[in-house]
């Protein structure tokens, strides 16, 4: 349902710590005229852990309105609580997302039958089309492969974004789900890779510095121009790396806003970007051609 260099897009917050709507104004008509493919609202990129539920649903809400149908949409609903990842789920589609994101429930450790059943759950009660969301290294939990392939039964559950960057599981979900489920990276530095292995592709994090560049790129492998897609990338490697130098999105809102698009400002428990970390991000993005 969703190709192409899909967004991860960081959330603009003013000094204070509210929410910089003005500034996501200028993030989406940036990332709408550089060609990104789709816009994650509220992901683990936007802060969503630290925005309360009506911030939350405020932002997705606003996203929305901005993008004006231009692009896809897909809103972060996910929670270690499963009766409030359905809530969020539900007020995403009644704000008017195309999809839901929904990352493992993390901290809490549940079993395979739980994220089973958790996924099950949030998805009968709400119809949108929803996206797993599976990332080891930040939940604490691994959702596998069979689990995958047991929630790909359900309807309106319609893709999964695997950032363990693993692409030996490209193959295995590919292998245990077919057509049933589009695959997404997760982790931009195997991203090409992984789209030339048969994934629908990335949502990203160094789309937010250099979208049309990444949007080149997966246009390229997903039409199965290795060559040209690893000319494409080479450039974007820095980044790929450096945007992880301090837990994401410490780095690329620090990028951003050096960019002049956003205010460089972030929610405790999040720190802004060290100082010694600063010339090899700028030296990252200048790499991929963004001028300083």
């Amino acid at each position: 349902m969703f190709h192409g260099s899909i967004v991860a897009l960081v959330t603009p917050m003013h000094a204070d710590g509210s929410v910089d709507f003005e500034g996501l104004a200028r993030l989406v008509e940036f990332h709408v005229e550089n060609k990104t493919d789709a816009i994650v609202s509220m992901g683990t990129t936007g802060e969503s852990a630290t925005l309360d539920d009506e911030e939350h649903i405020q932002v997705m809400r606003r996203t929305v309105e901005l993008v004006n149908g231009r692009v896809p949409v897909i809103a972060g609903t996910g929670s270690n609580c499963t009766r409030e990842a359905t809530q969020l789920t539900r007020a995403a589609m009644e704000v008017g997302a195309d999809a839901c994101l929904l990352v493992t429930p993390y901290y809490n450790k549940p079993t395979q039958e739980g994220l089973y059943q958790h996924y099950k759950s949030v998805a009968e009660a709400v119809a949108i089309p929803q996206i797993l969301y599976n990332v080891p290294g930040r939940t604490a939990v691994d959702l596998l492969p069979e689990t995958v392939a047991r929630l790909a039964a359900i309807s309106n559950i319609v893709g999964i974004k695997e950032a363990t960057g693993d692409l030996q599981r490209v193959k295995t979900l590919l292998s245990l789900c077919g057509e049933q489920l589009d695959l997404y990276s997760g982790d931009d530095a195997t991203a090409r890779e992984f789209m030339l292995l048969g994934g629908k592709g990335n949502i990203s994090v160094t789309a937010n510095i250099v979208p049309k560049a990444m949007h080149d790129m997966c246009a390229a492998a997903l039409a199965g121009d290795a060559a040209l897609a690893a000319e494409l990338d080479g450039p974007l490697q820095g980044l790929h790396n450096n945007l992880f130098l301090e837990a994401n999105p410490i780095p690329v809102k620090w990028a951003v806003a050096r960019m002049g698009l956003i205010e460089p400002n972030i929610r405790l428990p999040l720190t802004a970007l060290s100082e010694q970390f600063h010339n090899k991000v700028g030296d990252a993005m200048c790499q991929a051609g963004v001028s300083l």
